[in-house]
């Protein structure tokens, strides 16, 4: 992967891609992951992690709901990371994240990760530089330990929005009923610190991409999950999987 420059990334589809025909694709993609992940789930031989960052109001929620809410709960489990607590805090970084990895047969969505470890302390100045380059190392020794002992299947998105759609779905939690759970008025502070945070991301994708980062267009939701369903599709029908026999 070459280096990534967000700001010269599209946050928006392809003016070719027609929106009803993609729509249609993944509703076809999302049935077929139905079967897929029954698939994963009986043979018991693969893992899979789905990473997903962004910044706040990048949809993360929206993506979770509709990509992943129609498969087997049985089959699925989704974590989210937020502020440490003082138990996870007397512990190495990654100490609360290992214990949610997937066992063979899962998925695993972690709508935000161990990756706040290195973005969101690097923008309040929590951790310095040298501790970020330590941090980011240990990362890519996590999941090549997750890929090469436990058959884990690890896919990564950062859900690229722009700044002024973010700005708007933050707006839309003041004044629409069924969003203003969400608001959190610090989430404009953060927004302030747009420029910080894109260049602590770009520093990620450079020093973390032994498994490579999928940049995700985000301003529109529906393409925003087909990428996903797709990304996720072709891993699934990549590992040729099959339903075990009886059982002897």
């Amino acid at each position: 992967m070459g280096v990534i420059k967000l700001n010269a990334i599209s946050t928006r589809a392809p003016k070719n891609v027609d929106k009803e025909k993609t729509e249609a694709k993944t509703t076809s993609l999302l049935t077929e992951l139905d079967e897929l992940q029954n698939l994963l789930y009986a043979e018991n031989k693969h893992a899979v992690l789905v990473v997903i960052q962004g910044m706040d109001a990048s949809g993360k929620d929206g993506l979770t709901r509709n990509v992943f809410g129609d498969l087997n709960p049985q089959g699925v489990t989704v974590q989210s990371f937020k502020v440490p607590t003082a138990l996870e805090l007397s512990h190495d970084f990654l100490w609360r994240i290992h214990q949610h990895t997937p066992p063979k047969g899962m998925i695993q969505l972690f709508n935000r990760s161990h990756y706040e470890d290195i973005i969101v302390t690097r923008v309040h100045k929590i951790i310095d530089d040298d501790m970020a380059i330590k941090r980011m190392k240990a990362i890519n020794d996590f999941e090549d330990l997750l890929t090469k002992h436990n058959s884990t299947h690890i896919l990564k998105f950062y859900l690229h929005v722009s700044k002024e759609e973010q700005h708007q779905r933050l707006e839309e939690r003041l004044s629409d009923k069924t969003k203003q759970w969400k608001y959190n008025e610090k989430d404009f502070e953060e927004a302030k610190l747009w420029n910080e945070y894109m260049k602590v991301y770009e520093d990620c994708f450079k020093n973390c991409n032994n498994i490579p980062w999928t940049i995700v267009p985000s301003d529109q939701n529906w393409y925003k999950e087909f990428i996903i369903a797709n990304a996720l599709h072709k891993l699934l029908t990549s590992l040729k999987m099959r339903y075990p026999g009886l059982k002897k």
